[in-house]
C-alpha cells in the first residue's frame, strides 16, 4: 500500500526507514542557553497556556511528510497535543505531524550565522506545512539590524507583525535584558499580554524565598513591636507601683 493510500486509510506511514535522531550538536553557547530559557519556563508555568496541554521542544524533527527530510527548528511550541506515554516507540519519539495531527502552531528559529536561511526558504517551508506563527531571533545581528522577526499565516502567506503577540496562542515574546545562568545579555522570553516575563522555575524559587523572607521581616517587627508595647506596660506598671496606684485595679 503506497504512504498516501495508508494515510487515506487511516494507517500510520512505515517509518522504519527513517533517522529520527543524528548526533549532530548544538551550534553555540548562546543558543543552547535561548533554547532552554524558551522550553524550561513554560513547563515551570503551565498555567501561562490555561489549561491547554503543550509540547515545547528543542532542536526535536518535526516530520511533514516520509518522502521529505525534517525541518528541525530550535524552539518549536505545539498546543492540545501531548506525547504519548510509550515515547520509546519510534513513533513517539519525535514530531510526525501524522500522528500529533497538526503542525506545530509556533516554530522559532534562533540565528548564529548567515548559513541557515533562515528569513530565505525555512520562511517558506514552515508556511507550507501550515505553521501559524514564525519567529526568528537574531541575537548576534547576523542578518541586519532587526534582533526580532514575527509572522503570522494569513492566507498560507507569513505576514510581519509588528508587536509579537500570538494573539491565538494567548502568549507573547518579548525582548528582555537581565541575567540568565550568570550571563548578562538581551534574551527572548515568553510574556504574558501585560508584558511580564514567565519565570523559569529558578527566578519562581527565588521569587518564593524573597516572599518568605518578607514574611519573616514582617513577623520579626510585629514581634519587635509586641515586646515594645509590653515593656512600655510593664514601665506603666512600676510608675503606677510608686506612686501608689494598684495598675491591676
Amino acid at each position: 500500500m503506497s504512504q498516501g493510500l495508508a494515510a487515506e486509510a487511516g494507517l500510520s506511514p512505515d517509518i522504519s526507514q527513517l533517522a529520527i535522531e543524528d548526533d549532530t550538536p548544538v551550534d553555540n553557547l548562546i543558543s543552547e542557553k535561548q533554547q532552554r530559557l524558551l522550553t524550561e519556563p513554560l513547563y515551570s508555568n503551565a498555567a501561562a497556556l490555561g489549561t491547554r496541554s503543550f509540547l515545547v521542544a528543542a532542536n526535536v524533527g518535526v516530520f511533514y511528510a516520509v518522502r521529505q527530510p525534517p525541518l528541525v527548528p530550535d524552539i518549536f511550541l505545539s498546543l492540545d497535543v501531548e506525547v504519548p506515554q510509550d515515547w520509546r516507540e519510534k513513533k513517539n519519539r519525535t514530531y510526525f505531524v501524522w500522528e500529533f495531527g497538526k503542525p506545530p502552531d509556533v516554530v522559532i528559529e534562533i540565528v548564529s550565522n548567515k548559513e541557515g536561511a533562515e528569513l530565505g526558504r525555512k520562511v517558506s517551508a514552515y508556511a507550507r506545512i501550515g505553521v501559524p506563527y514564525y519567529v526568528v531571533f537574531d541575537p548576534l545581528q547576523q542578518l541586519g539590524e532587526v534582533l526580532l522577526h514575527t509572522f503570522e499565516l494569513r492566507a498560507g502567506r507569513y505576514q510581519t507583525i509588528a508587536v509579537p503577540w500570538l494573539d491565538a496562542i494567548g502568549i507573547g515574546l518579548t525582548l528582555w535584558d537581565g541575567v540568565f545562568e550568570g550571563k548578562q545579555d538581551r534574551w527572548l522570553r515568553w510574556c504574558s499580554a501585560e508584558g511580564a516575563v514567565i519565570p523559569t522555575g529558578a527566578e519562581n524559587a527565588d521569587q518564593e524565598r524573597q516572599r518568605a523572607d518578607q514574611e519573616r521581616q514582617r513577623a520579626d517587627q510585629e514581634r519587635q513591636r509586641a515586646d515594645q508595647a509590653e515593656t512600655r506596660a510593664a514601665r506603666l506598671a512600676e510608675q503606677l507601683r510608686a506612686m501608689g496606684i494598684d495598675p491591676e485595679a
